[in-house]
């Protein structure tokens, strides 16, 4: 079935207005990375609510000048304010003190130092949104910004960017936020930008080992039960074990009383 982008569009836009009435909220909380994801989600909720109940977060950690330029570019298109909280200084002397108290190589910390950002950025998103709410007298919720080709293999951070208020690209694979984009005037380099962590130095698809074309094959096999005879054997496993592997992030064990 073709993606019928101006009918799904404005369908995100309702939910977002209906959820924002209903619970008689203000406005969003978003960080913009400078990449696409967060440039459609950032554009949906302007339209949505109105670009002065938009505030756009940009916070750096040993990120890239061109993706702030990419940053800004984005709240200018959509006339929203884009605020910097720069957490190289927080992000180092974390690192720096787990290398004080342990004997740790490189290799050890690559984990630890690629899933911090994410976590930093997480908490500092969701202490601005207290600090505008109140100061505004009103409800400001931190938007999500993972779409559904990230989240089938649980390709985010747990305690990082799977956290937010509300989601608005988590039913939508990757091909069909690039369609929004351009339907909603993100700026065409930014929302065809390859994907890439900004954390890794690695493209995502360079470091997940599959494409998230054949992401959404296994996907929609998944949900169809129809197998997708241009897929290759090897590519559907390893994309169902990291499926298989990355349940976790999305269920916490918790012991119940009989």
């Amino acid at each position: 079935m073709d993606f019928d982008v101006e009918k799904e569009t404005n369908k995100i836009i309702e939910f977002i207005r209906d959820y924002y009435k209903k619970n008689n909220l203000k406005g969003a909380i978003i960080g913009i990375s400078g990449g696409k994801d967060s440039a459609v989600v950032a554009g949906l909720f302007a339209k949505a609510l109105g670009s002065d109940n938009v505030i756009g977060l940009w916070l750096p950690c040993h990120s890239r000048e061109n993706d702030k330029i990419d940053a800004m570019e984005v709240a200018k298109t959509f006339d929203f304010e884009l605020k910097e909280f720069d957490l190289t200084i927080i992000y180092d002397d974390f690192i720096k003190k787990i290398k004080e108290n342990n004997k740790v190589s490189e290799d050890d910390l690559i984990s630890t130092e690629i899933n911090l950002k994410p976590r930093l950025r997480m908490t500092s998103l969701y202490a601005y949104a207290a600090f505008v709410s109140k100061v505004n007298n009103g409800g400001y919720l931190v938007c999500g910004t993972s779409n559904k080709s990230e989240r089938f293999v649980g390709y985010f951070t747990k305690g990082g960017d799977s956290v937010s208020d509300i989601q608005v690209l988590a039913d939508l694979y990757v091909d069909e936020v690039v369609k929004i984009g351009d339907y909603i005037g993100v700026p065409f380099h930014i929302a065809h930008k390859i994907p890439d962590d900004g954390l890794s130095g690695k493209v995502d698809e360079e470091k997940l080992g599959f494409s998230y074309s054949d992401v959404k094959k296994v996907s929609l096999e998944e949900e169809k039960n129809v197998k997708d005879e241009t897929l290759n054997d090897d590519v559907r496993g390893k994309i169902l074990r990291m499926h298989k592997i990355n349940e976790h992030k999305f269920n916490t064990p918790t012991f119940r009383r009989g």
